[in-house]
């Protein structure tokens, strides 16, 4: 789905971001942390607003990443990596109050079993996809994600909740600093306030904040105490694409129909989708096939969403393609 600029997004986004800057400015009511969720909230593109407002050069770093990934895309022969795959170390850093929150490691391996099958492919599921979508799936993306429990950071907190603010991030306001981020991949597992799900820092943020956030109660898979909905780790995977400068599949613009997710081969669709919807799904008159809403970049339930596409791909390896703002990743 590709229709208007990047430009066009922030606008529409610092009028969003005000809006989540007041919401920022409550802890958590208790029914915000029951075990059933009422919907999936990624709050990435939200915390990118803030950024934006709070430093205007970070809107000209991300305007070169897109022409970077434009040219990269037009191009990929001439930046790939020799091999073809992409290992990322991870370090996951844990904030617990409760027992119940200081997540395994069994937890923790289950969540990177799912990015590796995910982003490899492999997934149980992903051949769901509907048969008007498959020629356009990514495959196997060739990023591999590499944690052993040495690369882990507990930390007890007195803090019933964090907000969106990154506090998590800072040892300073009583979170963890984040290890090694030009190389690794750091993932903060704590009780997110207001409904978020998880968030993520798109490339070209400052890499003391570098990384994603995912809700304890929804990270992993397995025998834990995960929301119903979302027990399956693949908020990490929508926070994961993230961080690889993937976009909500939808453009974010409400349900207006003139987003950008600056991706060719996903369908224009209005607005997030929910819950499990039955194919096809037809909003902006993107009939027959209508919306991908299988697709790890919309809101879907963890069971219902199962693949990227081929365009989705191509952004996340110019991201690290010579020259791409995670080439050190390489």
């Amino acid at each position: 789905m590709k229709q208007i600029t990047l430009a066009s997004i922030l606008a529409l986004g610092v009028l969003l971001g005000c809006n989540k800057a007041a919401n920022n400015e409550r802890e958590a009511d208790p029914a915000d942390l029951q075990i059933e969720m009422n919907g999936r909230h990624c709050a990435a593109q939200e915390v990118l607003h803030e950024q934006l407002q709070q430093n205007p050069a970070l809107k000209r770093r991300m305007d070169a990443i897109e022409e970077f990934t434009r040219k990269y895309m037009e191009n990929p022969g001439a930046y790939k990596l020799v091999n073809g795959v992409l290992e990322v170390p991870v370090h996951v850093n844990v904030l617990w109050r409760t027992s119940a929150e200081n997540v395994s490691d069994a937890q923790i391996q289950s969540q990177i079993d799912v990015l590796n099958e995910d982003f490899g492919a492999t997934n149980a599921d992903y051949n769901n996809t509907p048969a008007a979508f498959q020629a356009v799936r990514a495959g196997d993306t060739k990023i591999r994600f590499i944690w052993t429990p040495a690369n882990t950071t507990r930390r007890q907190t007195n803090k019933t909740s964090w907000r969106t603010n990154d506090d998590m991030k800072r040892s300073s306001r009583g979170g963890i600093d984040p290890t090694n981020p030009a190389t690794t991949l750091n993932i903060w597992v704590c009780v997110l306030a207001n409904n978020v799900l998880g968030y993520a820092q798109f490339p070209g943020g400052a890499l003391a904040t570098d990384g994603v956030v995912i809700h304890t109660n929804a990270f992993g898979r397995g025998n834990y105490p995960l929301f119903t909905a979302f027990n399956r780790g693949r908020t990490a995977t929508h926070e994961v694409g993230h961080y690889f400068n993937l976009r909500h599949i939808w453009g974010d613009d409400g349900s207006g129909c003139t987003g950008t997710d600056f991706v060719d081969d996903t369908p224009n669709q209005a607005g997030a989708n929910s819950g499990c919807p039955t194919f096809p799904r037809i909003t902006c008159s993107n009939g027959p096939n209508g919306d991908m809403f299988m697709n790890y970049m919309d809101y879907t339930n963890d069971a219902c969403m199962f693949m990227f596409t081929a365009g989705q791909r191509a952004r996340m390896e110019a991201t690290f393609a010579v020259g791409g703002p995670r080439q050190s990743l390489r």
